[in-house]
């Protein structure tokens, strides 16, 4: 269970929701371009793009779930179960393959937009190799965003199938093609206050703000977190500064987070929104916050040695970080009233 979304508004941004009942040692992870990768079957890189987002470094190696690299290509892997399909690898080594495991780092490694990196798929199948055998494959699709287009990337039977997605939103299950289907059904919907459709001879008129978007989903299935996510971007207005711009995202964001309670898995566990982010893919800043922790934290990629070839992880802040205004804690009053 996943949201993603892009946002452009003077600046490109990429926001995500990660719901999952557990979390999987996830750290903000820059891979400097002489980081060498090193592929199952494709070619290793020994200097790339620099890569900034949320991974694992399980031995040293970066498993992205979200990440932008410095030209301001993103992409995000979301849960896709029972749909997601990778192709079983030929037997001789040099056969063409990427693992899903690689696909974040060999995209964003070597791709400067979006459709750059669609053609790049052409002729590579996802091939079913784990990244190890306390790591199983993740059932996943993708989108692919950068500041002029989107992409959807879904693994199926019949092979990789690439969707342009201009509604720039993603969620999980069913395939994406049923989501932009779906919108049909919510085309009334509206911020303005609705008009009287319903019978000219009876006198109706809205008692309250808001009732012209009676009708959007607010449960937690996929489905309706594409509706309401599309609803609240196509309907968003802020400011163009930096800081508006992030509020507007952690905002729509919250709009289709899990609440610990609410969602409770096959497994008797309960599915939160371990983690929000908004990354300025323009700028190559990564804002997250966490469940237990409300308050936004940054990591500028520009800020560090992007020449280098070790990862930079960041630690997670997830406790609880509150500022107080008065008493020992906080500033004392300027006067009294």
């Amino acid at each position: 269970m996943c949201t993603c979304f892009t946002f452009k508004n003077g600046d490109f941004y990429f926001g995500r929701n990660m719901d999952l009942e557990y979390t999987f040692g996830e750290k903000i992870v820059i891979t400097p371009r002489n980081y060498p990768f090193a592929f199952r079957r494709e070619k290793p890189y020994k200097s790339h793009y620099a890569i900034l987002g949320m991974a694992t470094a399980d031995s040293g190696y970066p498993l992205y779930a979200e990440a932008v690299n410095e030209k301001g290509l993103c992409l995000a892997g979301l849960n896709f179960p029972g749909n997601a399909f990778y192709q079983e690898p030929e037997e001789k080594e040099a056969a063409a393959g990427i693992a899903p495991f690689e696909l974040i780092p060999w995209l964003l490694g070597s791709c400067s937009s979006a459709k750059e990196a669609v053609q790049k798929l052409e002729n590579v199948p996802l091939v079913s190799i784990p990244f190890s055998s306390r790591l199983p494959l993740a059932p996943l699709h993708w989108m692919l965003s950068d500041r002029e287009e989107s992409y959807v990337l879904e693994p199926l039977k019949e092979g990789l199938k690439i969707c342009p997605n201009p509604v720039g939103v993603l969620t999980n299950n069913p395939p994406f093609e049923f989501h932009t289907m779906n919108l049909n059904r919510y085309m009334n919907l509206t911020a303005l206050p609705p008009k009287n459709r319903f019978s000219s001879a009876l006198s109706l008129s809205p008692y309250g703000q808001g009732m012209g978007s009676i009708g959007l989903p607010g449960d937690s299935s996929p489905c309706s977190r594409f509706v309401r996510t599309a609803f609240l971007k196509e309907n968003s207005v802020c400011g163009q500064d930096e800081e508006s711009c992030i509020s507007q995202v952690f905002h729509i964001l919250d709009q289709v987070s899990m609440v610990r309670g609410a969602v409770m898995t096959p497994e008797e566990k309960w599915d939160i929104t371990t983690y929000s982010c908004c990354i300025n893919a323009s700028a190559g800043i990564y804002y997250y916050k966490t469940y237990e922790n409300n308050q936004i934290q940054a990591v500028d990629m520009k800020a560090e040695d992007l020449n280098g070839a070790s990862l930079i992880c960041f630690d997670l802040q997830n406790r609880q970080q509150i500022c107080y205004v008065n008493g020992r804690q906080g500033q004392q009053r300027t006067e009294k009233l």
